[in-house]
């Protein structure tokens, strides 16, 4: 449930708001540039350290839910094309909502989970999240085709309030809030491990083919002739079944191969499965070739995401979950929004074929830096002892 509401705001910046946008006549490039909206994703990091000390996960959540949903009722009553300034801002206040019940919700999973747990815990995490993408991206976009964009805004409100509602009821975590001198102390002997700045950057790069090539999916499927009812029929059919066929693979053979393993094996099937959109437009398939390519990337990133997310959750320490996770996830959150932000231009440049094949190729450079990855990782011990963190 925690997962299905992290994923349904993203969902709707990244799948659904490029298609609302396209249809409303907005230009690519402009599309492109609205990726900057995701900047709280990786500017979150600033304030985690608030939610990691200040309040309770439950109603850091709640709250958050609350103010997105308002956001989404106003939306639909304020033009779309020319993108104005108090759509930009009301946008920002919702991705903003997000990104803080973004922190609070990893928190409250990182204090949760024992090393060891993560792939199988991730898999279902992962699942859950891209349910929620569909959701956003497909269903969401399947009654736009009976009713109207402000119908399909106010469902999606309505789905977050009553996720706020429910949680508020999940169980309270104990935990002990750390002083401010505890809070710095344990947090710089955090960034001052061996190879940070190495770790840093392959996160920072990870999903980079993935975040680069994912704003210009849908409006190819739009100047391909696809119509909404049809994107709704690829995301909540197909996408989901190997989204979610992905995910849990992905969780449990991080579990059975470990997380080091699983990063770089399945972060280079995420990695390939760009080449199917690439392949796609280069031979300006039709419908079974974009539909394949859909496939093959939804699993593709089913399985890097589940063996991605372990890692930087199995890095963390519990007792600064929520400013540490931020940290890292905005690191690659950073990355998506530049690299997202010139999607558009790229492939009004390059055309979608070649653009696509470039994503492949920003995707590479991260597994230079797994020598630096692996001392970090806690692998638990195959005859189940207690994990220990390998240093350098």
């Amino acid at each position: 449930m925690l997962y299905f509401a992290e994923g349904l705001p993203f969902g709707l910046v990244l799948d659904n708001l490029p298609v609302y946008f396209r249809m409303h006549g907005v230009s690519l490039t402009a599309i492109g540039l609205m990726s900057l909206l995701r900047s709280p994703w990786w500017a979150k990091v600033f304030w985690s350290p608030a939610v990691d000390q200040i309040g309770e996960r439950r109603l850091w959540i709640a709250t958050c839910l609350t103010v997105m949903a308002a956001a989404l009722a106003v939306l639909p009553h304020l033009p779309p094309a020319p993108v104005g300034v108090s759509l930009i801002v009301l946008l920002l206040i919702f991705t903003t909502a997000a990104a803080t019940q973004d922190v609070a919700i990893d928190a409250y999973t990182i204090e949760l989970i024992e090393p060891g747990e993560e792939g199988i815990a991730n898999g279902v995490r992962v699942s859950a999240y891209r349910v929620a993408l569909i959701v956003a991206g497909g269903a969401l976009l399947a009654i736009v085709t009976w009713t109207t964009w402000a119908v399909a805004f106010t469902a999606a409100a309505v789905m977050l309030l009553a996720l706020a509602c429910v949680v508020l009821l999940l169980p309270r975590v104990e935990r002990r809030a750390q002083t401010p001198r505890e809070w710095a102390h344990t947090f710089r002997a955090w960034l001052q491990r061996p190879g940070v700045v190495g770790v840093f950057v392959f996160v920072f790069l990870y999903k980079l083919g993935d975040t680069t090539m994912g704003p210009m999916v849908k409006p190819f499927w739009v100047d391909r002739g696809l119509r909404p009812e049809e994107i709704a029929l690829i995301s909540t059919t197909l996408g989901v079944a190997m989204s979610i066929a992905g995910a849990l693979a992905g969780g449990a053979l991080t579990s059975r191969w470990g997380i080091f393993t699983a990063l770089w094996t399945l972060g280079l099937v995420q990695a390939t499965s760009n080449l199917g959109y690439a392949a796609a437009a280069w031979m300006d398939a039709g419908r079974p070739a974009i539909y394949a390519a859909s496939i093959v990337e939804s699993f593709g990133a089913g399985l890097g995401t589940a063996a991605f997310l372990s890692f930087l959750m199995n890095i963390c320490d519990k007792e600064q979950a929520a400013t540490q996770f931020a940290l890292l996830s905005a690191l690659f959150n950073l990355s998506g929004s530049l690299g997202g932000s010139l999607s558009g231009r790229g492939v009004e440049l390059l055309g979608y074929s070649r653009y696509f094949f470039v994503t492949f190729l920003l995707a590479l450079p991260a597994f230079g830096l797994l020598p630096w990855v692996r001392p970090w990782i806690r692998e638990r011990p195959p005859d189940g002892a207690a994990a220990t963190r390998t240093e350098p």
